[in-house]
């Protein structure tokens, strides 16, 4: 036949993981996406978050986060991009260390440090592999061939290079203050790194001795333990129960210490007493009331967690046992008028679960409060997906009171690049050249630059993991390595992460890239939401609700996986989990799969006349092009994977097959008409793999090269909108015309195949021939 196209039948019964495993090789073997620095498009570039090989199974969430990361990279290129889609593996702090220790039974800080770092090293390329070999099974794009490791020399020596920079220009400092510190990791954690959790908690109401009096005064405390760190009492100014008592003083029970009894606004007087005690430190309050006071500070908790000499009796018990000990104690003095039991907002280690203590360390401090309105004014220009995420940063910017402390007490991460003289203990810093480890190196330079002398110590500390992965936007984009590079990638084309580290990862990296640039990195941050279970919880290994993602994609293949994560739930909400969702979305891809194989039995003809009911379903086509455009704009899969599934399964198949089903087959028509139905399935089915590529890139690329292509389809555009038509207009109508007929068949108990007698409305009539076939109407 003239001017038609005979293409190949899809003769498999279904579309399996074995058909997606010969579609991977070949796209390694053609490298369709490798990315071409000299390239005349215009580029697009993906910070990708580099996944934490911790120890812990990769969630069924953080892997859905990644498939859709790839719909970013697969949807620019289709937009006509260049992308540059680099994968990374962030190898750096306290979870790494923690996984180590329990995984061959050591401590960290009773270990060799060359030893534990071996170890470490060994740990991580085990489960980094494991990453490795997921990412690739649902069809990442990136760039794996170049993948890089934020524990390798070279990232890590622009790490250093970024410190010594921020250091000569005064932005980095060292000083002795109190820091949010976990005795469990070990180390000083910043604010970012601290949730709070409500615990039950006892609020013990103790009874102080006035100093020089007979009577009492009763101070309700969650912290008795840290009694004798207590420098003074406060009350409300305007709590009339109190204000006889302002400037005298209390005697501390069991210690015997006199202390002062002060007004001051930060007395509550509806919580307990209405008296609180001021300790250094028990909460981030204490602190700050300690400055404002001048208060001296007395601690009493050593970095193990255990209660020093300062504690008397109770030195070298832990914080919680000394506790009880204590309340025991003042028991049986008679010095507790009660205990009451309360939810009390407890600061937790986000990565240990240990809750914290507030101990003065010296650290090193990147400045960051200066800083703040340069951030929130950048952020302002940078387009969030969605919007309203956003907020989440403009909250903790908001929050921020001190500046960031930056060195942490580890082994396994960047070493803070400095070396002290041990004549005058100043800090002696290297030049900005290679990768420095000061704890085990002799210093690049002579003498110092202070007083002369020639015998160093070398820095012991680390940084902390996010001082290391902020730099990420200028890590792939070659900052300080490659001018010509940086200048054609950065600012970064878009960040995209899970909304739980907006404090944390794009704030830092917010901060810092700013320090360093003076520019924006990015110009869009995509936020995912959480991963839950079918209850709305949030997946954890303490929970057990945890679901490993690779026998989900073995079982259902990694287009059914990406598929669910799309359609689940629109980009920033929660979204819910389990393996009967995967199956859901495998049953839509499976209907897909069947259209393809019934519209690949017909020729491919180059034009034809198009009838009532292909112009109709075409109308309905533009419209679905116009709303998937939408969502891939805004890079929002939700939109473009509903609105697809809702239209090839309910309108396309239900509909519009079945109404040129005998038509295509040449049963009651022309040679004219059959070709028209053939032009609209292929035009349709065609359109639908263009739309559905960025989401489902197997099946689409396996059919696409069936069918219609020599070449990939990811190096072809997005589909145009032809065929203008309002026969759209027509649709409510004619759903519920064959709706109507498929009810009365079976209410009159007669098979769709049957014939009926039935009126086809006026409107409907320019359908007629289709109906009539498709219902058997006499």
């Amino acid at each position: 036949m003239n001017g038609l196209k005979f293409v190949p039948k899809i003769r498999e019964v279904r579309f399996d993981s074995k058909l997606e495993r010969k579609i991977l090789q070949k796209w390694k073997k053609e490298r369709i996406y490798e990315f071409n620095p000299k390239t005349r498009k215009k580029i697009f570039s993906i910070d990708t978050p580099p996944p934490y090989p911790s120890g812990a199974v990769w969630h069924v969430g953080a892997a859905a986060h990644y498939s859709q990361i790839d719909m970013i990279a697969r949807t620019a290129r289709m937009f006509g991009f260049e992308v540059f889609f680099p994968i990374g593996i962030d190898r750096n702090g306290v979870p790494v260390e923690r996984y180590v220790e329990k995984k061959y039974g050591i401590r960290m800080h009773e270990t060799p440090r060359e030893n534990f770092i071996k170890l470490a090293k060994t740990a991580l390329d085990e489960l980094e592999a494991k990453l490795i070999k997921i990412m690739k099974m649902m069809g990442l794009s990136g760039d794996f061939d170049n993948y890089y490791r934020t524990d390798s020399e070279e990232y890590r020596k622009l790490t250093q290079q970024t410190f010594l920079i921020l250091w000569k220009r005064g932005l980095i400092y060292q000083a002795t203050r109190p820091n949010n510190y976990c005795h469990d990791c070990r180390t000083t954690i910043a604010d970012a790194d601290v949730v709070y959790e409500e615990v039950p908690t006892k609020l013990v109401y103790v009874k102080f001795r006035l100093a020089g009096e007979d009577g009492f005064i009763t101070v309700a405390t969650t912290r008795p333990e840290l009694i004798c760190s207590c420098q003074a009492i406060l009350v409300h100014p305007e709590d009339e129960r109190y204000k006889q008592l302002v400037g005298k003083k209390a005697v501390l029970p069991i210690y015997g210490r006199e202390v002062p009894i002060l007004a001051h606004p930060a007395a509550n007087p509806n919580f307990g007493s209405g008296m609180v005690m001021i300790c250094s430190y028990g909460d981030l309050t204490d602190v700050r009331l300690f400055r404002e006071l001048g208060l001296k500070e007395i601690i009493s908790i050593n970095l193990d967690g255990k209660m020093n000499e300062n504690a008397g009796k109770y030195a070298g018990l832990e914080v919680e046992r000394a506790r009880e000990e204590i309340i025991k104690d003042l028991q049986n003095e008679g010095l507790v008028e009660k205990i009451e039991i309360i939810n009390h907002r407890v600061p937790i280690c986000e990565r240990s679960g240990t809750p914290i203590e507030i101990i003065s360390l010296d650290e090193f401090y990147l400045k960051q409060l200066p800083f703040l309105k340069d951030v929130k004014r950048i952020a302002k220009k940078m387009i969030f997906h969605p919007e309203q995420h956003k907020q989440i940063l403009y909250d903790w910017i908001n929050s921020i009171s001190l500046d960031w402390p930056i060195s942490r007490r580890r082994f396994y991460g960047t070493e803070v690049p400095v070396w002290y003289c041990k004549k005058c203990g100043k800090p002696n810093l290297p030049e900005i050249k290679k990768y420095y480890r000061p704890w085990k190196e002799k210093p690049p330079f002579k003498q110092c630059k202070y007083c002369k002398s020639k015998e160093f110590v070398g820095e012991t500390r680390t940084f902390d993991t996010w001082f290391d992965s902020s730099i990420t936007p200028l890590f792939i984009s070659k900052f300080m390595k490659d001018k010509n590079f940086f200048k054609k990638v950065y600012p970064i084309s878009i960040r995209p992460q899970a909304k739980d580290i907006v404090r944390t990862w794009l704030f830092y990296s917010l901060l810092r890239c700013y320090q360093l640039t003076k520019k924006p990195p990015f110009e869009h941050v995509w936020i995912m939401g959480y991963g839950v279970d079918e209850r709305g919880e949030k997946m954890s290994k303490s929970k057990g609700n945890v679901i490993d993602p690779l026998p989900l994609l073995k079982k259902f293949g990694s287009d059914s996986f990406r598929f669910w994560s799309a359609q689940e739930s629109s980009l920033g909400y929660d979204f819910r989990c389990s393996e009967k969702r995967v199956e859901n979305a495998s049953r839509f891809l499976t209907k897909f799969w069947n259209i393809a194989r019934f519209i690949s039995q017909f020729p491919i003809p180059k034009k034809a006349k198009l009838q009532a009911s292909d112009k109709w379903i075409l109308s309905e086509l533009n419209i679905l092009i116009d709303e998937c455009m939408k969502g891939y704009k805004d890079f929002n899969f939700f939109i473009p994977s509903t609105k697809l599934r809702e239209f090839i399964w309910n309108l396309f198949a239900s509909h519009y097959v079945e109404m040129v089903k005998q038509r295509a087959y040449g049963n009651n028509s022309n040679k004219e008409e059959q070709k028209a139905a053939w032009f609209t399935l292929h035009y349709c089915l065609k359109t639908f793999l263009l739309l559905l590529a960025p989401i489902t890139p197997f099946i689409c690329e396996y059919i696409w090269l069936k069918l219609y292509g020599k070449k990939s389809i990811f190096l072809q555009r997005f589909p145009e909108k032809r065929f203008k038509s309002n026969l759209f207009k027509l649709t409510q109508k004619l759903v519920e015309f064959n709706s109507m007929v498929w009810g009365e068949k079976k209410k009159r108990g007669i098979s769709l195949k049957d014939e009926i007698s039935i009126e086809i409305p006026k409107e409907l009539k320019i359908f007629e021939k289709d109906l009539k076939a498709m219902h058997n109407i006499v």
